[in-house]
């Protein structure tokens, strides 16, 4: 007998935000807009998605631009977020950092500041509603201007008492520099916020390096390419460099052929740190725990080596001392019942 997933205390440090939502609600909100979803949203199973050509990730953002599209009053985003931590909750989780880039909702929710202030507000109700201790990751898109950039690094070290806790980059990491944004995440190194941006990914390893090397990463989204350069997996262990690795998004985006294929197995034995997160669930069909079930199904981890990855996860979180204390505590009390 396998002990339940579900139970076992984690933190989660890679969920987008709109790709967060839940499909109902989504139909719920687009039904309510006069929104008309195509197909690959309202089919009840996750899409169809290859993102390895520049085709492919058009039609995945494509998509994800659609979904954003039906969030368009403080309701709804408040909506949203109580849902995120509520499946969160159900999954085990024990804390949250949730990934926005909030310049995509101004326009719908009248400007930048306003927009941060509503979704800081979302994430500060839903916290207090269900329990789970929620923090926010500002991401700036690869695909603007660096300057973009700056001012939201600027932004996020402002709202940092207000649960700002890191500054990520994200969006098809093919384009755009690394180094272009490196004043950027010195802002909000400076200011205290930890920086997490995504590389190896769509790209390979280099774009690990870069992170490492230009925006000095305490953190890197996604990260599983660095498994193919040996050295880079040395640097990342030493510097104990979290990678948070979403296995079920590396194969429905096509990184990966099938969930074997993507080398947590590496990464584990490189000593170097994971943190299992959903990315997109909206778009890829599953949630936290989910990430779990597949390593221990398709990786074959033991119970003991789940309870490793959810303390790492726990360890490169922005979670202070006594959440972590409690946390590894809950971890040890999972390993400790017996199985079944």
């Amino acid at each position: 007998m396998e002990r339940d997933v579900r139970l076992l205390p984690k933190a989660h440090l890679h969920l987008h935000f709109t790709g967060s939502m839940r499909p109902t609600t989504l139909l719920e909100l687009a039904d309510k807009y006069g929104v008309h979803l195509p197909d690959a949203l309202t089919g009840g199973e996750p899409p169809k998605l290859r993102a390895t050509d520049e085709r492919g990730w058009f039609r995945f953002q494509r998509l994800y631009d659609i979904a954003r599209s039906c969030l368009r009053s403080p309701e709804d985003i408040q909506r949203l977020v109580r849902e995120a931590a509520q499946e969160d909750v159900a999954d085990g989780s024990g804390w949250l950092e949730i990934q926005v880039d909030p310049t995509s909702y101004a326009p719908l929710l009248g400007g930048l500041i306003p927009a941060i202030e509503i979704i800081l507000d979302a994430v500060d109700s839903a916290s207090r509603g269900t329990g789970l201790p929620i923090r926010v990751v500002i991401a700036a898109n690869r695909m603007k201007h660096p300057l973009d950039a700056r001012t939201l690094a600027r932004l996020a070290v402002r709202y940092a008492d207000r649960g700002v806790v890191g500054f990520g980059l994200s969006n098809d990491e093919r384009r755009g520099m690394a180094r272009d944004f490196d004043r950027a995440f010195a802002i909000a190194r400076e200011g205290g916020l930890l920086a997490a941006p995504h590389g190896g990914e769509l790209s390979g390893p280099s774009s690990v390096r870069d992170c490492l090397d230009d925006l000095d990463a305490a953190r890197i989204g996604h990260g599983v390419r660095a498994a193919e350069d040996p050295r880079l997996l040395r640097t990342l262990a030493e510097r104990q460099v979290t990678c948070e690795v979403c296995p079920a998004s590396n194969v429905a985006l096509g990184v990966y052929e099938k969930p074997a294929d993507v080398p947590l197995r590496k990464l584990f034995e490189a000593g170097v740190p994971m943190a299992l997160g959903a990315d997109d669930p909206l778009l890829f069909g599953s949630r936290l725990a989910a990430q779990y079930d597949l390593v221990r199904r398709h990786h074959a981890f033991t119970d003991e080596e789940l309870a490793e990855l959810a303390r790492q996860s726990v360890r490169g979180s922005a979670a202070p001392a006594p959440v972590r204390a409690q946390l590894l505590a809950g971890v040890d009390d999972w390993l400790a019942k017996p199985a079944g």
